[in-house]
């Protein structure tokens, strides 16, 4: 029983709503652990495939095609901001399943446009401090002096500096000596001055961060044009560097651009800022070919070869030869993946060192980034589908009521039939479910409209064993067995045939699972964890039930069954 308690309390702590806090505007929502698919949630499908009506790729090329592209989407969908985004690969093409999305035909061009690549220099970022004090006052006058405030004293512990003086005084009148010291006029002047001086302090120091909101929160990075900013920071700083101010007070030829990587330092997660130069030394479309990732045989360093085209190698020489010992970031819509140090003149052929103690698997994701720049392929969508809100809403009310409408039935059903033993039944059912429903959010599956249908389909599972192991009770009753000595039976004759039973419908949710694609897969997740859950309610939970209700009653009294 305490292992089925604990159990219980799990699942029932996976379904506790959770508390999400807008970065920006601070407001907070309870978002459901169980996520919801497209057809309960609505939102957009796309299907999309690389546009070659020449036929120009086949085998390995096209199968790195649609990697690359693959790549590209994911970081464009992240950041646009969907929620528990689905993009996989299904053969040659791409689907695409942004739940609750506002704006349909915004997230259809973002994810089909094709991959802008460029190479650019990290200035030493003087020319940005040199600018920052006016980009800080530009803030303050677009957002509102009195809403930064508001900001800051709210991350700031309140403190009456008055109330501290007050509490000194009681303190000291309570000693004739120290009383008589604080009855000094000079002595009183002197205190009240001090406290005057530290608000003052204190007022100055929060009207310094008030009114360098962005300057406050910058930190120097690892290596010149590089700042830090604190992760729970980072949208509210994108939002203030996009303000149309903000981006006049910008110094001239140079641009900000975030890093795609997150910079741990201490006990915090920091998100990377660059200053980069406005002129690109190339672009995507002179690299010819990036990669396969290897390692520097002299110093084992990971290492990601390139080639550019003939103009790209002219371009790239000249670029390169300016700019020895500079930083060269590398940037992939509009976000900095990588960034490495110009060490000699690059041409046609050149590589890329990752940094000491970069992994191979950094470089071999930094190979994909470069092919995906190096030869920007078109996509084309061959399968939409838009879900409306209210359609999702409608998904979810009839599935909530043939789901009501199950469990009362079958609840129904086993107390008139079976009795006190249905009742038990009903019990072990209502574990069910928490079990279920806490499987599902724990981990993290997408509920589906057909999940819903294997959802009931598992309740009539689950309550097949319970009848099973009663009817074979009925007959161990029967046959003139005692209550106690029936039950064990019951449940040790009918354990092989519901075994059999719940095994061959695993194995088929297991193959549909495999080998299905989006609703089909979606039925099979729902199925395999409510046929776990159903076996374990009945077979453990009801079996313990059950022994709680014979314990209670007289070895020889009959069981209402």
């Amino acid at each position: 029983m305490i292992w089925i308690a604990v159990l219980v309390a799990i699942c029932g702590f996976a379904l506790v709503p959770e508390t999400i806090v807008d970065e920006v505007t601070g407001e907070s929502e309870q978002v459901w652990p169980l996520k919801l698919g497209l057809d309960l949630q609505g939102g957009m499908h796309l299907a999309v495939e690389i546009f070659d009506p020449e036929n120009t790729l086949s085998g390995q090329d096209l199968d790195d095609a649609v990697e690359r592209t693959l790549t590209t989407i994911r970081n464009r969908i992240d950041e646009f901001g969907v929620r528990e985004p689905t993009i996989q690969r299904s053969g040659n093409r791409i689907i695409i399943e942004l739940a609750g999305v506002d704006d349909p035909e915004q997230a259809k061009r973002i994810a089909t446009e094709t991959a802008f690549m460029e190479f650019k220099i990290v200035t030493d970022g003087q020319e940005f401090m040199d600018a920052l004090e006016r980009i800080d006052r530009a803030i303050v006058n677009e957002v509102g002096i009195e809403n930064l405030q508001v900001t800051t004293l709210e991350t700031e512990p309140e403190v009456d500096l008055s109330d501290i003086l007050g509490g000194a005084d009681s303190a000291a009148a309570e000693d004739p000596a120290d009383e008589a010291e604080t009855e000094d006029p000079a002595a009183d002047s002197l205190a009240t001055e001090e406290g005057d001086a530290e608000t003052v302090d204190a007022a100055e120091a929060v009207d310094e961060v008030t009114a360098r909101p962005l300057s406050a929160l910058l930190g120097q990075g690892r290596i010149l044009g590089e700042y830090l900013v604190p992760q729970e920071d980072q949208p509210t700083a994108a939002a203030w560097l996009e303000l149309e101010g903000v981006r006049d007070a910008l110094p001239r030829g140079v641009t900000l651009h975030w890093g795609v990587e997150q910079v741990g330092a201490g006990a915090g997660s920091y998100v990377p800022l660059y200053v980069l130069e406005a002129e690109p030394l190339i672009t995507g479309d002179m690299l010819q070919d990036a990669g396969p990732a290897n390692r520097d045989p002299t110093f084992n360093q990971p290492i990601v070869p390139f080639e550019t085209t003939r103009r790209g190698s002219r371009v790239f020489e000249r670029g390169t030869a300016r700019n020895i010992g500079e930083n060269m970031a590398i940037v992939l819509d509009d976000r900095v993946q990588s960034y490495a140090v110009i060490r000699s003149v690059l041409s046609r052929r050149a590589q890329i060192e990752l940094t000491p103690g970069a992994s191979f698997q950094e470089a071999q994701e930094l190979a994909l980034v470069l092919r995906a720049g190096a030869l920007p392929m078109p996509i084309e969508v061959v399968e939409e589908r838009n879900v409306s809100a209210s359609l999702g809403e409608d998904s979810i009310r009839q599935g909530r009521t043939a789901f009501i409408i199950g469990i009362v039935g079958v609840i129904i059903v086993m107390m008139i039939y079976y009795r006190a033993a249905g009742i038990l039944a009903v019990g072990a059912l209502l574990t069910y479910v928490i079990f279920m429903l806490g499987g599902l959010a724990g981990l993290d599956a997408t509920l589906t409209l057909p999940g819903i249908a294997g959802l009931i389909l598992s309740i009539g599972m689950a309550v097949d064993a319970n009848v099973l192991i009663f009817e074979r009770v009925r007959e161990e009753l029967a046959a003139g067995k005692t209550p106690r000595t029936a039950v064990d039976a019951g449940f040790g004759n009918a354990l092989s045939a519901i075994v059999d039973a719940n095994l061959t419908t695993l194995i088929t949710g297991i193959i549909l699972f495999q080998f299905g694609t989006g609703a089909v897969r979606g039925f099979a997740v729902t199925l395999c964890i409510g046929i776990l859950a159903s076996f374990f309610s009945a077979i453990y939970v009801t079996r313990t039930l059950f022994i709680m209700y014979l314990n209670r009653r007289g070895s020889r009294e009959s069981v209402s069954i």
